[in-house]
């Protein structure tokens, strides 16, 4: 009976760990991406703010609005207070440099919220996700994780420029893109991610992920 409670705890004692060094790695891989994406909105110049992007009915003032204010929302749910759904709301942008420091300060906020957590189940209320439960912290940064990879995507498209994220980063992504349920939320007006479309044949993990969240890989702004 000493020994099974032993071999239990030595269980439990791993299970943590290995939880602890998911989070961490959770949360490098998120800051990745969300630089990734701060360094394609400093790129902004004048006039780009009414770019088409591939969210249907944004342009990239709405685009940029929706993020910042998602850093606010997740940085506000890492602190305990997510509810709030003051911290989710999209302000109107400014001038391009304006709109652009304003995404640089609310994404170092989120990543340095993020690194203040210890508890790989610390709850974070996300009423944008919904208002009748929380979501462990782990499974939050998740979230977060994914939506930065496809939305980098989103502005690099939209400004037309390059976009490669790092391979350990898509690999981390691309499980979570394939949980995200695909259903009839998504047609939902404003809603981040469109029904899932298929993939071409031999299609790397990008393409593949952003298939899986609705997007079309060969998407190309229209001529302006």
């Amino acid at each position: 009976m000493h020994m099974n409670s032993e071999r239990d705890a030595a269980r439990t004692a791993s299970a943590t760990s290995g939880r602890a060094a998911e989070l961490d790695r959770l949360r490098r891989l998120d800051a990745l991406a969300v630089r990734d994406s701060v360094a394609l909105v400093d790129r902004l110049t004048p006039g780009d703010l009414s770019r088409p992007t591939p969210c249907a009915g944004w342009d990239l003032a709405a685009l940029l609005g929706h993020l910042t204010a998602q850093h606010r929302g997740f940085a506000a749910a890492a602190r305990g207070a997510g509810e709030d759904l003051a911290h989710w709301a999209v302000r109107p942008p400014g001038e391009d440099v304006a709109a652009a420091r304003d995404y640089g300060r609310a994404a170092e906020d989120v990543i340095a919220a993020f690194a203040a957590v210890e508890d790989p189940e610390r709850p974070f209320a996300l009423p944008e996700f919904t208002g009748e439960q929380s979501f462990p912290a782990l499974r939050a940064i998740g979230f977060h994780l994914i939506d930065y990879v496809v939305h980098g995507w989103d502005l690099a498209r939209a400004l037309d420029l390059s976009y490669d994220p790092d391979p350990e980063l898509l690999a981390a992504a691309l499980p979570i893109a394939r949980a995200v349920p695909d259903a009839g939320n998504r047609l939902v007006p404003g809603s981040a991610f469109r029904r899932g479309l298929p993939a071409a044949e031999g299609a790397g993990a990008l393409d593949r992920i952003l298939a899986m969240l609705g997007r079309a890989p060969d998407w190309r702004a229209p001529e302006r």
